[in-house]
């Protein structure tokens, strides 16, 4: 009796053990977090846990009883179907389920079968693993991978154009007819070209990667070396002195790849001897001509002068009338030549000859003085306005400060309509002295603005008041300034005057400025 309580115990133990795992089953089921299936080995859904009812948007109920087929592409899944039940399991197939709302989402399926305790097939688990994720990342991937391979692609092409590019410039610099030197960052030597070897008498391998300094050392290179300086300062059109007969026009142009970065400097070397020859034989020859025409112009100017005063004989008032024509038409030849004579001198470099110090406020009055007989003719009102107290002495070509003074006056009086004004200031400034002719007359047109102190340069409605000028006063007149160490500009538009300063210095240090002329 005692022995079969003891196998009803026992019996009992293991009815409540397989319970549990049955139930530690179902849990198990129920909990994994990857959609499962229990499917019949008709393809009927037998059960479905959680995680595939979240996945479909479906219900237990819409799921139980329905053919695995709605669930998935039908012909793939009878072939997975097929293939399950006849080699017992497969694994990691894709295939694409779809959502309650019709909605294609990737998956990978697994199976394995379910046999009965006389080991019939009665059906097979089906699991699945979400690829979507899976399937963002590869796409995300591949579009990282094919934007890389773009990029990649670019900067190759991009780099391809940069050397065609260099080689362009490369190419271009090597064969331009003007020298060309380029300096690095460091202000170290970096290209020279054929042209500049040849100007310089130098072989590029001799000098290259060499600093100004290291430059420096090699003969013929110190005008080049001198006007660069050591800070590669920006130069435009100077020129240098190479030998007697080669004069190069030097100009500098910094290479910036923004406004704050220098990746270095352009030298460029222009040969102006043979436009220097040409201008020496020109002005050679304007002086020549003009020194021969003023002879008979002085000659013609004085018998037409005895002849006004009588001294020839007494002559009619008609025949007055043709004489003082005649001799203001040869005063106006005089003048002609007397600006020809000044151009040459100032192309040669010789144009001051008596620097001294001067009163200057005197020699301003006085030219002032010479113009109020023609002003007043005009009814133009000729105003002097003067600084208070005493101008200090300026060292200057008298003869040639009033000419400028002169120029600057007589164009204001004759393009000033009757009636109208002019005004001359004066005024002191601790090292410098201004001088300012102002008027309000047909004033100078914006566009023709820049071309003021060309030579010959006439602007195009004065022309058409005044037939008559040789358009040198004003290239003429800024000469005379800068040789003196001084600056000229004006201010103007077109019918309403114009306003012409200048400045000279009164430092003691413009002695040994002078002497550079």
């Amino acid at each position: 009796m005692a022995v079969r309580e003891t196998k009803k115990e026992k019996i009992s133990i293991l009815l409540e053990d397989l319970a549990s795992l049955e139930s530690y089953a179902r849990d198990l089921f129920g909990f994994f977090p990857n959609p499962v299936l229990l499917v019949s080995s008709s393809g009927i859904i037998l059960e479905a846990n959680p995680a595939f009812e979240k996945i479909t948007g479906h219900k237990t109920e819409e799921i139980v009883g329905r053919p695995i087929e709605d669930f998935f592409e039908k012909e793939k899944m009878a072939t997975l179907v097929e293939k399950s039940l006849s080699k017992g399991h497969i694994g990691g197939e894709e295939i694409n389920l779809f959502d309650k709302n019709k909605n294609a989402l990737p998956v990978s399926v697994s199976t394995m079968l379910r046999k009965n305790e006389s080991g019939e097939v009665v059906g097979f688990f089906l699991g699945l693993f979400d690829l979507t994720n899976s399937k963002k990342a590869e796409e995300n991937l591949r579009n990282a991978q094919a934007a890389l391979t773009n990029i990649l692609e670019d900067a190759e092409e991009a780099r391809a154009r940069a050397e065609e590019e260099k080689n362009k410039t490369r190419a271009i610099i090597l064969n331009f007819t003007d020298g060309i030197l380029v300096f690095n960052e460091k202000n170290r030597l970096a290209l020279i070209n054929p042209s500049a070897e040849r100007l310089l008498n130098i072989k590029a391998k001799n000098i290259m990667n060499g600093s100004i300094s290291e430059l420096n050392n090699f003969s013929g290179l110190e005008p080049l070396t001198k006007a660069l300086g050591t800070k590669f300062e920006e130069i435009f059109r100077k020129e240098i002195s190479i030998k007697n007969d080669l004069i190069l026009e030097l100009s500098t142009v910094p290479v910036m790849v923004n406004k704050d970065k220098r990746l270095g400097t352009l030298v460029i070397l222009h040969d102006v001897s043979r436009d220097k020859i040409i201008e020496r034989m020109k002005s050679e020859f304007v002086s020549l001509a003009a020194h021969q025409l003023r002879t008979p112009l002085s000659a013609i100017k004085w018998t037409m002068k005895m002849l006004m005063e009588g001294d020839l004989g007494p002559i009619s008032k008609e025949q007055r009338e043709f004489i003082e024509k005649t001799y203001h038409s040869n005063e106006r030849m005089i003048g002609l030549i007397n600006d020809l004579l000044d151009l040459t001198r100032i192309e040669e470099g010789r144009y001051l000859y008596k620097p001294a110090l001067s009163n200057f406020e005197l020699m301003v009055e006085y030219v002032v003085n010479s113009y109020k007989e023609e002003a007043a003719k005009k009814k133009i009102k000729l105003e002097f306005k003067k600084t208070e107290g005493k101008l200090p002495s300026v060292r200057l070509d008298a003869e040639k400060i009033k000419l400028a003074i002169q120029n600057l006056i007589d164009n204001a009086v004759k393009y000033t309509p009757s009636g109208g004004l002019v005004t001359i200031s004066l005024n002191y400034d601790k090292d410098k002295v201004e001088l300012s002719v102002q008027d309000n007359g047909v004033g100078i047109p914006e566009d023709q603005q820049k071309r003021v102190f060309s030579k010959f340069f006439r602007g195009a409605n004065v022309m058409r008041l005044d037939t008559e000028g040789s358009g040198l006063g004003l290239f003429i007149t800024k000469n005379i300034i800068e040789a003196h160490g001084g600056k000229i500009w004006f201010e103007s538009a077109k019918d309403r005057g114009s306003t012409f300063h200048f400045t000279l210095p009164v430092k003691t240090e413009f002695e040994s400025f002078l002497k550079e002329f």
